[in-house]
């Protein structure tokens, strides 16, 4: 269940217009269709411009570098606000209310919801992981998805990941703090394990097996996380976001309440962040590209958002 995206700097339809004041794109330049990750937000208002970031969950510690230009903008950044703050995801009191929400009630099992095939298949995973089954298989297996792909196996903090992998979030807030950077969120822990509650179960445990199936190759040598992680590399946000969203990721049912409200809500968040102090945005890089995506509704709100090559 993973993806990424785009191109070509479009053209503003309102030209020569004061910094601080609305941008209008015309409907054919709305959808950003450049590959890049850092954009820059100015207009409508800002003192001073701020940067949306595209972020990628899991990355090979040694494929983790950020351009110049991206740790200039985090350098001028008053404020770094992740889709979760990140303070609020490496403290142990939020882990451990967040844990108390994270199993099915009724006693309810992965069992229940999978066919024998899809179970043992999970089962393998998790023995793989260290996630002892008798525990893990009650949880809502969106939560165990977050598990699965912490990159950290059963007794470490999810946060810090270990071994190979880490986030681009992790190294970032860490870039922060070294700075002396705040730290916010767009939305609360709470807020997503709700979004987990409007989903139910099966489609959930669906979304689970095609997200481990993603790792494992197909015939062409490659598994889905090395087709994601490519597109990324690429700056690649229009393929992304088509993946992430597609059919074969179990989440094209689900599109609008995983993704697209969740952009909407953001877009109001965003606004008032920027116009308080410079703001470093960081969130998946799915979140960034298509009609529905952040930047074409930043854009939509008057904001000139350039992609930042």
């Amino acid at each position: 269940m993973s993806k990424i995206w785009f191109w070509f700097l479009p053209a503003l339809a309102l030209f020569g217009c004061k910094s601080s004041e609305k941008t209008t794109y015309s409907p054919e330049t709305i959808v950003p269709t450049e590959n890049a990750l850092l954009w820059k937000i100015s207009g409508n208002g800002l003192k001073k411009s701020s940067y949306l970031f595209g972020t990628i969950h899991m990355i090979p510690k040694d494929e983790f570098k950020l351009s110049a230009a991206t740790w200039s903008a985090l350098d001028n950044a008053k404020r770094v606000a992740f889709e979760i703050d990140m303070k609020e995801m490496t403290n142990f009191r939020t882990q451990l209310g967040l844990m108390t929400k994270a199993f099915m009630p009724g006693g309810k099992t992965l069992k229940d919801l999978l066919t024998p095939e899809d179970y043992l298949f999970v089962r393998k995973k998790m023995d793989e992981k260290g996630l002892p089954a008798g525990m893990f298989e009650r949880m809502k297996p969106m939560f165990l998805s977050t598990m699965f792909s912490s990159g950290e196996d059963a007794g470490g903090n999810p946060m810090e990941g270990n071994g190979d992998m880490t986030s681009v979030e992790m190294e970032l807030y860490r870039a922060a703090k070294k700075r002396d950077i705040e730290s916010a969120g767009l939305e609360t822990a709470s807020y997503q394990m709700a979004i987990f509650d409007s989903i139910p179960y099966e489609a959930q445990a669906k979304m689970l097996v095609e997200s481990l199936r993603s790792t494992d190759t197909d015939h062409s040598g490659e598994s889905e996380l090395d087709k994601m992680l490519q597109m990324y590399r690429n700056q690649d946000i229009t393929a992304m976001q088509s993946m992430i969203s597609g059919d074969e990721s179990g989440m094209s049912d689900y599109e609008d309440v995983l993704l697209n409200k969740r952009n909407r809500n953001w877009i109001a968040v965003m606004g008032r962040f920027m116009k308080d102090k410079p703001t470093f945005f960081a969130v998946g890089a799915g979140h960034l590209g298509g009609p529905s995506g952040v930047v074409a509704l930043l854009r939509k709100e008057g904001y000139r958002v350039e992609a930042e090559l």
